[in-house]
């Protein structure tokens, strides 16, 4: 319901979202792209697929580093700005990708996009928020925000069979030179469709500048997740060493954001507002199971059945389809718990039906699963977005969005150690199975958690 807003007509016309939603699908396609890539990269650059899976590792630990300090950059520098940044930074990635001999380049390679992809979500959710406000509109835009989800599950959706058609036709390489249309035709209409922003911020010098963005904050956060991803790499075995360091880095970054006036990540705010932390703790668990089914599936089918890359895009195409039908109704609603509660009873049943399946298991069945997980992402990612818009204060709108897409990344991250660690020192039936289980007790945590948290609506 809208009120005396600067925007007398539709605060959000065609023409302002719909580079948002472009640039929002960025990310998607090179996360779910790259799954039926994995095993002819490793053939074509004679390395182990536990190697080729690092091409994904990469992606999500630079993202997960990246969004909260574009949401930081935007802030300070205007999102329009850091949002055209990135669309180049990934133009170079997928060139260079493209064009890459060896390991290592692709790696950069991913780097690149990782940051580029990143300043998508926070900047678009900072300029959503702001239009918002001038426009007085009482509630969250739930449709707008819906559909930023919508467009970036259904790139998701097409991205694991586009690339499995792509690698059929054209080999692995295209899986980064898809990136170049993309980007320019998101560079081009954002140049042309986004207004400027405003003002710049007002520094001095470059110290001004490392001072207000807390560029140490960012060192601690960084290499708090470098160490996290270094001690899931290892599991199952419990390397003391990384856990000590990590723990006194831990200590030192809690230490360092809660004496400074304009931390990098606010810790007092998490403290104080522990719903968000609730938020970001279930958004982080489920995101987990996702891609585990994600990248476990396609790799399981790929290894133990031999199925051809456009096959199991085509076979995993529901999962992401039925999230993006679901999101949008959800969204539009603000609806929060209900939509959560579903989610975790869909994990739970769907993870034990991942139990009964082995090498003679039907397609189509496996095919219902990744259903079932389809219809759980859909109703998790809508839900737990608009928790998030409503516990979120204005001013850190940015760094809160692009922390929710970091709790996320660290799911994934930990979804890839998961599959690494269950399907080695070969991917077998037995290993998907483990998986499972570890996906049941998180669904039943999800629950829990969400049938007693007082603070977000039903």
């Amino acid at each position: 319901m809208a009120g005396s807003g600067v925007y007398k007509d539709n605060p959000f016309p065609w023409k302002f979202v719909m580079p948002l939603y472009m640039g929002s699908t960025l990310n998607p396609i090179n996360s779910s792209i790259i799954a039926t890539a994995l095993v002819p990269i490793a053939l074509s650059l004679h390395i182990p697929v536990s190697k080729a899976t690092l091409l994904i590792t990469v992606l999500y630990l630079t993202c997960s580093i990246a969004q909260p300090t574009a949401g930081r950059l935007s802030k300070q520098f205007g999102p329009r700005r850091i949002f055209l940044c990135g669309i180049v930074m990934v133009l170079i990635g997928g060139l260079l990708g493209g064009v890459g001999y060896n390991f290592a380049m692709l790696i950069i390679a991913r780097i690149f996009i990782g940051i580029g992809t990143s300043t998508a979500y926070p900047s678009a959710m900072l300029m959503i928020c702001d239009r918002t406000k001038k426009a007085a509109l009482q509630d969250p835009p739930g449709r707008v925000l819906g559909w930023l989800q919508v467009t970036s599950a259904a790139t998701a959706a097409i991205g694991i069979p586009i690339g499995g058609l792509l690698v059929d036709k054209w080999g692995w390489r295209m899986t980064f030179l898809v990136n170049l249309p993309v980007a320019v035709t998101v560079l081009i209409i954002a140049i042309a469709w986004i207004p400027r922003d405003i003002t710049l911020c007002k520094v001095k010098n470059v110290k001004e500048i490392i001072g207000d963005i807390d560029m140490i904050g960012i060192m601690c956060f960084t290499s708090t997740i470098i160490l996290l991803l270094m001690f899931l790499l290892f599991l199952p075995e419990i390397s003391m060493k990384i856990l000590v360091i990590l723990s006194c880095l831990i200590i030192v970054t809690i230490r360092w954001e809660t004496t400074i006036k304009r931390p990098f990540i606010d810790i007092k705010m998490f403290l104080s507002n522990l719903a968000l932390a609730r938020t970001y703790l279930r958004f982080m668990l489920m995101t987990l199971c996702m891609y585990t089914v994600l990248y476990g599936i396609t790799t399981w089918l790929e290894s133990t059945r031999a199925v051809s890359p456009a096959y199991i895009g085509l076979l995993m195409l529901p999962m992401s389809v039925i999230s993006a039908l679901v999101m949008e109704p959800v969204s539009k609603r603000n609806l929060v718990k209900k939509p959560l509660i579903i989610s975790s009873i869909l994990t739970i049943f769907a993870s034990w039906a991942i139990l009964l399946i082995n090498m003679q298991t039907e397609l189509y069945y496996i095919m219902c699963i990744t259903f079932l997980f389809g219809i759980a992402m859909g109703l998790m990612l809508s839900a737990n977005q608009t928790a998030l818009y409503m516990q979120s204060s204005e001013n850190d709108i940015g760094v809160t969005a692009g922390l929710f897409r970091t709790f996320g990344y660290v799911g994934s991250i930990g979804s890839s150690a998961l599959i690494s660690t269950v399907f080695t020192p070969a991917v077998t039936d037995s290993g998907m199975r483990e998986a499972a289980l570890l996906m049941i007790i998180i669904g039943f945590v999800c629950l829990i958690l969400t049938v007693m948290d007082r603070k977000i609506s039903r």
